[in-house]
């Protein structure tokens, strides 16, 4: 389909639901699909949130050609991480191949690179591709936070569309408005997406609305519209927050499993759903929200 990306300012960063043998569970997978499709999300694929890094090549490359076999009515981004180039570089060409409508660039894993590197990196790997792409900042997970720099030299590559940005951090974030040359930066913190709008913010890249598809997306539109009141943006921080309650998607897989929209919370390790031992702090989250988002239909 035709996508003009910048009507998307919600992003959901799909959790790949697994099944008791520890295999893609597909048929969960469309319905979590399909949930977000009737949210009018766009939906992102193989980020760390889908555990991508987790799976094997083939199960990536089976993710994404079921994804796009559901012929959703809206856009498909997929995540484009790691710590090798050329291994790297080869999934940005398979993916090429594809009619996916953008990708997530995430800063190189590990090895905690300079500007320079950095630069170099996310150039070659925009050089190749042929989709817009969306680079992430995430230093609580790369150990190197993205580089402003990097980033003021990138921003009027032919292919760079945003910026996803999930620092934690007010400063942070105003920092890379200003890097990003006029192109739309996401707030990847859920419970920030209130603060960050104050400074340009243009969407959301969530993993609450796995939970929330539809009350994620009304929060989303109240949060750049400014209108969702104090006492709501301290809820919805308040709710995101326990999906974070141990490592992500754990909590997210536990609460999908106990409203049963996914047949199992397996993870694939080094993530075990043995870490969450019970499912309180989600479950009452998720009926704080769903109390809220029905509230307001009335």
């Amino acid at each position: 389909m035709s996508t003009n990306l910048n009507e998307y300012s919600l992003w959901t960063a799909l959790v790949t639901p697994m099944n008791e043998q520890g295999q893609i569970d597909f048929d969960s997978m469309a319905g979590l699909l399909k949930e977000q499709e009737e949210a009018k999300n766009g939906v992102l694929i193989l980020g760390s949130t889908g555990e991508s890094l987790n799976l094997t090549l083939e199960e990536q490359k089976a993710v994404l050609e079921f994804t796009l076999k559901q012929n959703l009515n809206v856009p498909i981004m997929v995540g484009v991480g790691g710590a090798e180039i050329q291994g790297t570089l080869n999934w940005v060409k398979y993916l090429n191949d594809f009619p996916i409508h953008a990708t997530l660039m995430v800063t190189p894993l590990y090895a905690k690179p300079e500007t320079e590197g950095q630069y170099e990196w996310f150039k070659i790997l925009m050089d190749e591709t042929i989709h817009p792409v969306m680079l992430y900042n995430v230093p609580g997970r790369t150990g190197k936070s993205l580089s402003l720099d990097a980033v003021k030299r990138l921003n009027q590559h032919p292919n760079f569309f945003a910026i996803k940005e999930a620092s934690g951090n007010v400063e942070d974030f105003k920092n890379y408005v200003n890097a990003a040359g006029g192109k739309p930066v996401f707030s990847g913190d859920d419970g920030l997406l209130p603060a960050f709008a104050e400074h340009g913010c243009q969407g959301l890249v969530s993993v609450a609305s796995n939970a929330w598809p539809k009350a994620t997306h009304e929060y989303v539109v109240q949060s750049l519209e400014k209108t969702l009141s104090k006492e709501d943006a301290s809820l919805w921080d308040a709710c995101s927050a326990a999906l974070f309650c141990v490592s992500n998607p754990i909590p997210a897989k536990r609460l999908l499993f106990e409203e049963k929209r996914i047949s199992c919370h397996h993870l694939r390790l080094p993530l075990s759903h043995k870490d969450l031992s019970q499912a309180a702090t989600v479950m009452e989250a998720s009926n704080r929200i769903n109390n809220w988002f029905n509230k307001g239909k009335e």
